[in-house]
């Protein structure tokens, strides 16, 4: 995801490289087609979230990179990352910016589990 992630960045105006990062993309999916997750009903369900951030990592905007993971018992369910829409003046308002947005995914993960 995080790969399909960057390659879309460069869209609007994409290069050979871009083109050829996406035929790798394919190549990849095509062969992990089979990749399931497994749970069994003697399972622990309990949710479990991480996040972190980069103050300033992209070297041309200087905006910082979010992601975060949630755990449903030991098996991961959902993956994000994503380019920050505004640029932090801080450490601690990239990693609250970061934080906010996984508890945006933990609260629907929540309600699509009590439906």
């Amino acid at each position: 995801m995080f790969v399909v992630c960057l390659r879309a960045r460069f869209q609007a105006a994409p290069k050979i490289s871009h083109l050829q990062a996406a035929k790798r993309i394919f190549r990849y999916l095509k062969g992990a087609s089979k990749q399931e997750l497994w749970y069994s009903k003697n399972d622990m369900f309990n949710l479990y979230a991480y996040t972190d951030s980069d103050y300033g990592g992209c070297n041309l905007d200087k905006k910082s990179t979010s992601g975060g993971c949630q755990f449903l018992g030991g098996r991961l369910i959902s993956w994000q990352c994503k380019k920050q829409t505004c640029v932090s003046t801080s450490t601690a308002e990239a990693e609250h910016i970061a934080a906010s947005s996984c508890c945006a995914q933990v609260i629907w993960i929540q309600n699509q589990m009590l439906d």
